[in-house]
C-alpha cells in the first residue's frame, strides 16, 4: 500500500495532513486549535511535524483499543 507522503517529509502542510487522514481542512484546523495535533507556524504558514501526525494517530489507536 502506498502512502501519500514521502518518508523524507519532516514538516507537513495542512493539505498533506488532510490527505493522510482523509479529513476536511476545517477538521484539521479544529484538531490543531484543540491541541490534539501539534503544529508550528513559520511566518503565515502552518506546518505539522511528521512525528506529531504519528503521535496523533498512535494516541487515537490506543483510545480505540
Amino acid at each position: 500500500m502506498s502512502t501519500p507522503l514521502a518518508p523524507s517529509h519532516e514538516a507537513l502542510t495542512v493539505p498533506e495532513v488532510m490527505v493522510a487522514l482523509r479529513l476536511s481542512r476545517s477538521m484539521v484546523y479544529n484538531l490543531i486549535r484543540s491541541r490534539q495535533l501539534q503544529s508550528i507556524k513559520v511566518g503565515r504558514a502552518r506546518r505539522i511535524p511528521a512525528h506529531a501526525l504519528q503521535d496523533f494517530m498512535q494516541a487515537n489507536l490506543e483510545e480505540a483499543a
